[in-house]
């Protein structure tokens, strides 16, 4: 009966909202509401959902408009000055992929944070700031409408990968590596589109270089990672190898999505049946059946109106081996 109830009061206040676009969506998180007013969450645990609710709606409003460009987040430390290469490197980088019509995504603070704003420029560069009482938004961003503030670092996490078609990490503390960590354990479990991770030192340092060999002789050898998840990032220590790598992984990949069991794959040209066969026999040990074929929009797609000029291939995808699923965009991209 409580059920009951509960349904028809989060039918009226959807009818009341004149909420009919994504009702049932909508809908579901209203419950949730019920559900934990009728439990008895403590106040305190309330705060947090709320405060974290605010600051997500807050971000999705700010991102919208810029929803059809592509964008690179930048992570590094905030404790580097304007005289160090690192700073002189983001600079550079973001104003690079910027003059590619790309936008620079930050954390919104000083020092690498800073940089990237700076090489963007006002018009490209977005900002999503953690509330500290030591760090405040760089002076690039402070009054810009294109920046967004959280309390928490889950939702500001959240932010700067979400919307980010690549990521360009630059050498930094605990929280750098923490940014990094996620972002990959969202690509290799494939809680997050395929992208780019370029990991860019200062020429001829070895920040990278000393991190990776720890991947590769304690986490490889120790089945904690497969060997193939070497392939979701890579290293770079010239800003101009860094952008190539970032534009090249979308010179012929544009996007993928999954319709029921198939992961439809985007490109910008059509695919050769030739390549095609020689994809299916170097890449058979990640579908879970079947083959990797062209195909046109499928309904969903059409129903979305999803990218529907781009020629697109599909395959069912084992959803296991995204390291290998990585290797595989690189080979469309290369094709050869």
């Amino acid at each position: 009966m409580q059920d009951e109830i509960d349904g028809s009061l989060v039918e009226k206040v959807l009818d009341e909202a004149g909420i009919s676009k994504n009702r049932a969506i909508f809908g579901s998180m209203i419950g949730s509401l019920f559900e934990m007013a009728g439990e008895e969450v403590d106040s305190g645990n309330l705060k947090i959902a709320r405060a974290a609710l605010e600051e997500m709606a807050d971000a999705f409003r700010m991102f919208r408009p810029f929803r059809d460009r592509r964008k690179v987040t930048i992570f590094g430390s905030a404790r580097i000055g304007p005289d160090h290469v690192s700073y002189a490197q983001a600079q550079d980088l973001a104003n690079k992929i910027a003059g590619q019509g790309w936008m620079v995504v930050t954390g919104a603070g000083p020092g690498i944070m800073e940089a990237g704003m700076a090489g963007a420029g006002q018009d490209n560069a977005i900002g999503v700031l953690i509330r500290l009482p030591f760090e405040s938004p760089n002076r690039f961003i402070a009054s810009d409408p294109k920046l967004v503030e959280m309390k928490y670092f889950f939702t500001r996490k959240l932010m700067l990968m979400k919307e980010s078609h690549a990521f360009a990490v630059i050498p930094g503390g605990f929280g750098t590596l923490d940014e990094t960590y996620e972002v990959l354990t969202l690509l290799q479990t494939g809680k997050a589109q395929p992208a780019p991770v370029i990991l860019i030192d200062e020429p001829g340092g070895g920040y990278w270089d000393t991190w990776t060999a720890f991947i590769m002789e304690q986490l490889i050898p120790r089945g904690l990672v497969a060997p193939e998840d070497r392939s979701l990032f890579s290293i770079a220590d010239d800003v101009n190898a860094a952008v190539d790598q970032i534009t090249q992984f979308y010179s012929t990949y544009h996007s993928c999505r999954w319709v029921g069991d198939l992961l439809v794959i985007r490109l910008t040209r059509p695919m050769s049946p030739a390549r095609l066969e020689e994809l299916n026999r170097e890449y058979s040990t990640i579908l879970a059946g079947g083959a990797i074929r062209a195909t046109d929009p499928l309904p969903p797609e059409r129903a979305s109106r999803d990218n529907l000029d781009l020629p697109r291939i599909a395959m069912r995808f084992d959803r296991r081996h995204y390291g290998r699923l990585r290797e595989f965009i690189n080979s469309i991209n290369r094709g050869d």
